[in-house]
């Protein structure tokens, strides 16, 4: 398959859901007012820790608060019977109608703690979210620059971007939440796209120290670089999304947005690896060429 040949095919399909993603940014910011459905982690809340004395399924908690417009509350078992619930801004009144809520369904409930989770929080993992990715970033650059040369490490971080920005779009379309375990997915998808990156530019080195490399046009092996380690590729996304895909069905409410971003993330980490990442290497290598 002559992938290098059809680079531009690539790159406007790369280009459209760039797009894509643009116009659910500005979408959500017209409508919705912000770019994305930022959780509690990000905007603030109130946090409260309950006791009940049985025991109680998660689920069965949420459908109590979904009767206050309060569905996208994180709600986690910390002991036995014990239960965090980050919820959006409560006052005191309402959260008092939730605990009796909870006490006419469940029996006896203590509220052991509440406490209110300021927007300043949400300010400061904003900035620790962004320091991560730069570091991440210089660190990947450092990296595929000393094992390689620098352009492979400038098209590498491209594709990652492309991926982190992407994916991102994907879940402002959806309007799926945004908190601290998206950072989390967004990295995990980083690394599993650099480390498929790095595969094929391992055999891209590998072929051009073959013996009769030099009667080759760097594009020629490039694309019997990527046509060797296709099937390899292949073969690591499908496993990887077999067990995301498991997550996604069975995993839970509290997991799912995390499943789904590792789901849109990979298949982009899948596709930037092969279709963006190498053919941004040949067309740097034409430009230094000329």
């Amino acid at each position: 398959m002559n992938i290098i040949a059809k680079k531009n095919l690539w790159f406007a399909i790369s280009i459209t859901l760039i797009l894509i993603s643009v116009a659910a940014f500005l979408f959500n910011s017209l409508t919705k007012g912000k770019i994305m459905n930022f959780g509690i982690d990000f905007t603030g809340g109130t946090l409260l820790t309950v006791r009940f004395d049985k025991e109680v399924a998660t689920h069965e908690i949420r459908d109590t608060l979904a009767k206050y417009g309060l569905t996208q509350s994180v709600i986690q078992k910390t002991g036995k019977d014990d239960f965090s619930i980050r919820t959006d801004p409560l006052e005191t009144d309402v959260r008092q109608k939730i605990m009796n809520d909870l006490r006419e369904k469940f029996g006896q409930v203590e509220l052991l703690e509440a406490d209110v989770i300021g927007p300043v929080i949400g300010k400061e993992l904003r900035t620790q979210a962004l320091w991560a990715l730069l570091v991440a970033s210089v660190l990947i650059t450092i990296y595929v620059s000393f094992r390689f040369e620098f352009k492979y490490a400038v098209a590498a971080l491209i594709a990652l971007y492309h991926d982190a920005f992407i994916t991102a779009g994907i879940i402002a379309l959806l309007w799926r939440t945004v908190d601290a375990p998206f950072v989390a997915a967004i990295l995990t998808i980083m690394g599993y796209s650099i480390n498929d990156t790095i595969v094929i530019f391992d055999r891209i080195r590998e072929n051009i120290k073959k013996p009769g490399a030099v009667k080759k046009h760097f594009a020629t092996i490039v694309n019997e670089s990527i046509n060797q380690t296709m099937a390899r590729s292949i073969n690591t996304v499908l496993t990887t999304l077999v067990m995301v895909t498991a997550l996604l069905l069975f995993g839970g409410a509290t997991i799912k947005d995390f499943a789904l971003v590792l789901f849109v993330g990979f298949l982009a980490g899948a596709y930037s690896s092969i279709f963006v990442a190498s053919p941004l290497l040949v067309l740097w290598h034409r430009g230094k060429n000329r």
